[in-house]
């Protein structure tokens, strides 16, 4: 089962305000797991750079100005993600950007269904508990070091490693291969036979059945006696 693991930094809060998106990260995974391929762009929104959203991600408007817009690179991001199952965090705000850049472009929609929502997955998995990405980073012990400032590509990074252990993680795998490793690996194990136990009646256990066959009215195994 192909997946992508995928983020998204941008402008803004919402499309309809004319917000965009400057910058993609991709991170193939099968079952659960990733594979090391990767998709990564900046991309040039066309437009100016709030201040607030710098603060978040530190892309400036000079910086981007030199990347392509996102017409340059859709066909690339397309073909990258495929038919495969979109995992991400929060996937309504990425969802709704990246439909939005797609539309602008005569595309369909990707849609939603092919989502899966990755902070539904942690509410539902650790109901009450806080379900942002560090949150859950801090929580499977994954390292945090690298992230400074958010960026797409690392957050999806990240990400794939939060998802393999919402979904369990390596370890139901990796136990099993052991304990096969374990059965494989055992020597025949000799056991010494032990001798029958005696199972003859004694005197007194002969007595007290006879007793009981005479108290029995007709027993149907006497039939054959007469």
């Amino acid at each position: 089962m192909r997946e992508v693991i995928l983020d998204t930094e941008t402008t803004g809060l919402d499309p309809a305000s004319s917000h965009r998106i400057v910058e993609i990260g991709c991170v193939e995974a099968q079952h659960h797991i990733p594979t090391g391929e990767t998709y990564h762009v900046y991309i040039n929104p066309e437009r100016d750079m709030p201040e607030d959203a710098f603060n978040v991600h530190g892309l400036s408007e000079e910086f981007l100005a030199q990347k392509p817009v996102f017409a340059e690179v859709v066909a690339d991001f397309l073909e990258f993600v495929g038919d495969a199952q979109l995992v991400i965090h929060n996937a309504g705000f990425d969802m709704k950007f990246i439909n939005a850049e797609l539309k602008q472009l005569g595309f369909p929609a990707l849609p939603m269904e092919r989502s899966t929502d990755t902070v539904a997955l942690a509410r539902r998995t650790f109901p009450g508990a806080q379900a942002s990405l560090d949150a859950l980073c801090r929580r499977f012990e994954i390292d945090l070091s690298r992230r400074e400032k958010h960026g797409a590509l690392l957050d999806a990074e990240l990400l794939a490693e939060v998802y393999l252990q919402l979904r369990g993680g390596r370890q139901p795998d990796l136990a099993l291969a052991g304990e096969k490793a374990k059965v494989e690996g055992l020597a025949p194990v000799q056991r010494k036979a032990r001798p029958a136990r005696p199972h003859a009646p004694n005197a007194e256990e002969l007595a007290a059945h006879a007793q009981l066959v005479a108290s029995l009215n007709e027993p149907i195994w006497s039939a054959g006696d007469d």
